[in-house]
């Protein structure tokens, strides 16, 4: 990673979390609103590929550059157990949310007659019960097909965070098996991918505040309905991640880290 200051760093992560949101709430839009096949054939299965891409392409694009943060829950821990400058942290988080703000918009400006069709439906953020009784809504209000507490689902955005950071540390461990040839953007993608298929259920799989965040601001901006009530949105998208990705490094330090070979 070659730096030209933070005023390009904080650029990349604009950037490079503005494409993660655009590909990943793209996605959702698509599922959601405008199928061209029969129902069933959108499922949760196309949103959790279509996130594990957005991450894929969103990595390479500014990896080089800021290395790819994308998410404040990355960031943090970071700066508590790898050395990222402190001084760096609020600056990246404040890019990440801005860029996934930015994000959203470009979803809204591809999708907003759907959109609007549909009485702008919440295709911005996580919350309890992911899965939709049907594929689309196509102006009828998608149902959850069930309802998880704020902490069944913060649960969930524990584990599926440390996961997260999990997945992350192993690919940039050179003493670990050591991926080569740039092919570290793939095993995070992945990552998402098996917490998304395995985990998301109960909340989301927000795993990224930065991500949640910013697109319900946008979100409750454009008159989706909601997005701010009680105080899901604070705790399990955005305090869980944020506090447990640096305890997953801890996790990976504790576990894995002192018996890699020298």
């Amino acid at each position: 990673m070659k730096s030209k200051g933070l005023t390009g760093e904080l650029i990349a992560e604009v950037f490079g979390t503005f494409v993660l949101i655009l590909l990943g709430d793209g996605v959702v839009a698509n599922v959601g609103l405008a199928p061209r096949l029969a129902a069933p054939a959108y499922n949760w299965n196309t949103i959790t590929l279509g996130w594990a891409f957005a991450v894929i392409v969103a990595v390479y694009i500014a990896g080089g550059v800021s290395g790819a943060h994308i998410n404040p829950a990355v960031t943090i821990a970071l700066a508590v157990k790898r050395d990222f400058p402190w001084s760096k942290v609020l600056p990246y988080i404040i890019a990440q949310v801005i860029g996934a703000f930015l994000g959203a918009l470009g979803v809204y400006l591809v999708y907003q007659e759907g959109l609007v069709a549909a009485g702008m439906p919440n295709i911005w953020c996580t919350g309890p019960g992911s899965i939709f009784d049907t594929a689309f809504w196509g102006g009828v209000a998608g149902t959850p097909t069930g309802h998880y507490s704020i902490l069944n689902a913060s649960i969930a955005e524990a584990m599926g965070t440390m996961v997260l950071l999990w997945g992350i540390l192993a690919s940039g461990d050179a003493k670990n098996l050591g991926l080569k040839n740039n092919m570290g953007p793939f095993l995070v993608g992945f990552t998402v991918l098996a917490v998304g298929l395995s985990l998301g259920g109960p909340s989301g799989y927000s795993i990224n505040p930065a991500r949640d965040l910013g697109p319900r601001i946008f979100g409750a901006l454009v008159g989706t309905k909601g997005l701010f009530d009680g105080l899901y949105w604070l705790i399990p998208p955005v305090l869980i991640p944020a506090i447990f990705g640096a305890i997953g490094i801890y996790v990976y330090d504790w576990l894995i880290a002192p018996y890699l070979p020298e």
